[in-house]
């Protein structure tokens, strides 16, 4: 009888020690999920090789949603669904029409006030025609990034001859975010003009840029980096960089390896794991001669 106490008592302790263990995992590898497609800036290339990172060295699990069948693909991201299960969304979009099933998967993550990290053209994400039952889709970056209600109206560039030099803005300087971020790196991309309204003042800007070589007279400085909470509560890490030759740059990614972990509410990295090889090729856009 007691041969049989004790053969339950083990049979409770591993049990306890599995679920314990699944419990810890679960704790330690949050989803996150990335969904691409902007035409321009080669997304659907750069961040799988950012998913596979944070994936192999930095404990988090990870599902890469692209356009079908391909970046200039307007109206179909596969497999939305995987947002429901997420712990953070990363977006790098450019002008979608996303069906209005699609954009519902989008909106209930978004509205559950769960955390966001976006990429450069996703200030402009969706582009509807006027009069289209979710146009004012077009303006959600201001109330879930931050950022400008897309691309006009004074949401502009400096020409796509320069580049930007980017320094840390000194009242955020010891900020955990800009661990190993050196104080000032050069960026191919060329400078996105966000301000006066944007970010709201209400963010943490991070990193300011300047344009180098500008096609435009009279550049002016713009924060390119920043830190906010959205209508819904949810913690925003937005950057307006994302050229593929940004991320060679080993203080962005150190940025936005860092910006993955704020947002999840985790520490910074104690320790890099060593600089990611990313030769992506920037393509441009094959649809139209606009590029912004």
């Amino acid at each position: 009888m007691k041969m049989k106490h004790l053969s339950a008592l083990c049979t409770a302790v591993v049990l306890s020690l599995v679920y314990s263990s699944l419990y810890v995992k679960a704790v330690k590898d949050p989803r996150v999920v990335f969904v691409t497609g902007d035409h321009e800036y080669s997304s659907e290339e750069t961040m799988p090789l950012i998913a596979a990172e944070i994936e192999r060295h930095y404990g988090m699990q990870v599902t890469v949603l692209r356009s079908h069948p391909d970046e200039n693909a307007e109206e179909n991201i596969p497999g939305l669904e995987a947002l429901k299960d997420a712990d953070l969304a990363v977006f790098f979009l450019r002008w979608r029409r996303l069906p209005a099933d699609q954009v519902d998967l989008i909106r209930r993550y978004l509205d559950s006030g769960k955390p966001v990290v976006a990429f450069r053209t996703t200030t402009h994400a969706f582009n509807y025609p006027k009069g289209h039952g979710l146009e004012k889709w077009n303006a959600f970056a201001a109330d879930y990034l931050g950022a400008p209600p897309g691309w006009g109206n004074g949401h502009t560039h400096y020409g796509h001859k320069s580049s930007t030099d980017v320094t840390i803005i000194p009242a955020a300087a010891s900020d955990p975010l800009l661990t190993g971020v050196e104080k000032s790196f050069h960026v191919r991309s060329w400078l996105y003009h966000v301000v006066p309204n944007y970010p709201p003042a209400d963010a943490k800007q991070l990193l300011i840029g300047r344009a180098v070589d500008s096609e435009k007279k009279d550049p002016v400085d713009n924060p390119v980096a920043w830190t906010w909470k959205n209508k819904a509560g949810g913690r925003v890490f937005m950057t307006t960089l994302g050229h593929p030759e940004d991320f060679q740059v080993e203080s962005f990614q150190r940025l936005i390896i860092n910006g993955f972990h704020w947002a999840l509410g985790k520490p910074v990295p104690r320790k890099w794991a060593g600089k990611i090889k990313i030769d992506v090729k920037y393509h441009g856009i094959r649809k139209t001669a606009v590029s912004k």
